[in-house]
């Protein structure tokens, strides 16, 4: 007897209290910059061509302007993260018309601050889930941790038919942000990132699109492409300016292999949901998977209002798409430090 797959019941969002304008964090990274960044004329542009108006953060802009230690940065993490995560469970559950009582796994990925108790044990204590919940935290997988996030969740829901698993997404990027690094790293995240929660609730006896392949694919000597550079007064980003030439010339032949692996190929894929990591690696994206300039408006329209909310980014644009009304056969794509290409095939009646 073939196994039923997991259906994704509900899709929700959640965004911390401070909206900040692109235009102002601009204009607050000059003031806090130029002069102290080497040819930072050179990178202002990066801000407008970000294709970002707006962005959330769990602290008010003001905060940017002083230094922070990483034990400060991590009470902050650990605060805000658990409660946005439980906003993103009230908000999916509610959507889905089901109690926190409901849910029998609960998987909880973020990579942008630590913490042990991990979160989805700290989310007991402000929300009424069961105490025999199964837990998984997952970390380190960065920008990839949506799309990874849910293929495993969706794995843990097809091993126990019936059961409900809940999927929690949470990055809090400004508070890697570091007043004293001058690293054009550091400058291009004050362009790109924003922080975000999403939640996924997955089941084999729900309705809504079918997690029905998923799969990974790591090239090697690239740990360097991305991650974190870890010091004293935080995490500190890290990643290539070649990640769009990367996408262009390496993720096509990871779509090819993972799908083939299910029996499938980029022909038989009516749409695509991508992590849009910015302007460049969408436009990349568009022309990796053989698509008009402009194609992905989903992700487009996430990265405009939201900016890059690492993994939460990609549950943004679902949340989107099946809003709209999703048909047919959907790819999943993001990446993440390893570094690392996550995939995930949709299929929805």
């Amino acid at each position: 007897m073939t196994a039923l797959p997991p259906r994704i019941g509900a899709v929700a969002t959640a965004v911390p209290p401070f909206r900040l304008g692109q235009r102002e964090i601009a204009a607050q990274a000059a003031v806090l910059f130029d002069g102290r960044v080497a040819d930072f004329a050179r990178y202002r542009t990066a801000f407008a061509n970000a294709a970002i108006a707006t962005r959330h953060s769990c602290v008010p802009a003001e905060w940017y302007a002083a230094p922070h230690s990483f034990a400060e940065r991590n009470d902050l993490f650990i605060e805000h993260a658990t409660a946005l995560l439980a906003e993103a469970a009230d908000a999916t559950l509610a959507r889905a018309g089901l109690r926190h009582q409901d849910v029998d796994m609960l998987v909880v990925a973020s990579t942008t601050g630590i913490a042990t108790p991990s979160l989805d044990a700290r989310l007991l204590e402000v929300r009424p889930f069961r105490r025999d919940v199964e837990r998984m935290p997952l970390f380190g997988l960065g920008c990839a941790g949506g799309v990874g996030g849910l293929a495993r969740t969706a794995r843990l829901a097809r091993s126990e038919p019936g059961a409900l698993a809940l999927l929690l997404v949470v990055e809090l990027c400004g508070l890697t942000f570091r007043l004293a690094d001058s690293s054009k790293s550091n400058v291009i995240a004050t362009a790109l990132f924003g922080d975000g929660a999403a939640g996924v609730l997955l089941g084999t006896g729900l309705d809504g699109p079918a997690v029905v392949a998923s799969g990974e694919w790591t090239w090697e000597d690239s740990l360097d492409v991305m991650g974190w550079q870890v010091g004293d007064d935080g995490l500190g980003v890290l990643f290539s300016r070649d990640i769009p030439t990367l996408v262009r010339t390496l993720l096509r032949a990871a779509a090819e292999h993972t799908l083939g692996r299910h029996g499938l190929s980029l022909a038989v894929i009516d749409g695509h949901i991508c992590h849009p990591g910015g302007a460049k690696v969408i436009d990349a994206l568009e022309a990796v998977y053989d698509l008009a300039p402009g194609a992905m408006t989903h992700a487009r329209n996430v990265l405009r209002d939201y900016g890059n909310m690492s993994a939460s980014t990609v549950l943004f644009v679902l949340a989107a798409a099946m809003a709209g009304g999703l048909a047919g056969r959907h790819l999943m794509s993001a990446i993440g430090p390893g570094f690392t290409a996550s995939f995930a095939v949709l299929e929805a009646g």
